[in-house]
Parts: structure tokens; C-alpha cells; sequence
């Protein structure tokens, strides 16, 4: 399912955005805010996990990564570095 905003058209004017500029910011502020994961918040910017990874370094945005993350991954982590 496709959701679909209004953005009326000043406002567009007013920010000299593109649309995709405009979807990219949200995507931003909403992976910032903890309400998208990494990989929603990459997939409705329209970028690449390493392209994504840059933005959120070049804006400063730290990757949301606890304890609990690492302990999910800790068995990929273990079966990658065994010989």
C-alpha cells in the first residue's frame, strides 16, 4: 500500500525542494526521531545502505545501535569470524 501527501504547492516553491529532496528530509527526521529503522528510513530516502550511512554522517545522525542490537547480531558476528 502507497500513501500519498498533500504538499501544497507554495510550500514546495517555498523550500526549493524537490519532491525526492523533500522525501529524503523526512526520512532524515524520522529515522533521527526513532519512529523509521535504518532500513525504512534508507528504502523511503531512495538510497543505498553505504549512501545512507554517509548522509547520516555527513548530517551528524547517529545510528541507533544499544546493547540489545549487538546481542541480535552477536551469533552473525561469531559465525563471521570463526575460521
Amino acid at each position: 500500500m502507497v500513501y500519498s501527501i498533500e504538499i501544497p504547492a507554495e510550500v514546495v516553491h517555498a523550500t526549493r525542494m524537490t519532491p525526492e529532496e523533500m522525501k529524503m528530509e523526512l526520512a532524515l527526521m524520522l529515522f533521527q526521531q526513532g519512529k523509521l529503522s535504518f532500513g525504512k528510513a534508507r528504502e523511503m530516502a531512495g538510497l543505498s545502505v553505504w549512501d545512507f550511512q554517509l548522509l547520516l554522517g555527513q548530517r551528524k545522525i547517529l545510528v541507533h545501535y544499544d546493547v540489545q542490537d549487538y546481542l541480535a547480531d552477536q551469533p552473525a558476528i561469531d559465525a563471521l569470524t570463526k575460521p
